[in-house]
């Protein structure tokens, strides 16, 4: 059973910054910055130089093409 203080609000989000999503996804951090530029991507910052992006937000970037 889960403790009633342990909701969502409580629970530590995931963070990664922007090499790590690079690395992990393929997609250049010129590019990420890009999508952070335009608002396709969300990115949170912490002081005047750590930015850090949801690893969920960067994967819904990534669209699935249809086949024929």
């Amino acid at each position: 059973t889960t403790h009633p203080a342990h909701t969502a609000a409580t629970r530590r989000r995931h963070f990664e910054s922007l090499s790590e999503a690079s690395q992990r996804t393929g997609l250049s951090t010129r590019t990420l910055r890009r999508r952070i530029a335009t608002g396709q991507l969300p990115a949170y910052r912490s002081g005047p130089r750590v930015l850090r992006v949801k690893p969920e937000d960067v994967d819904r970037l990534m669209v699935r093409i249809p086949t024929v």
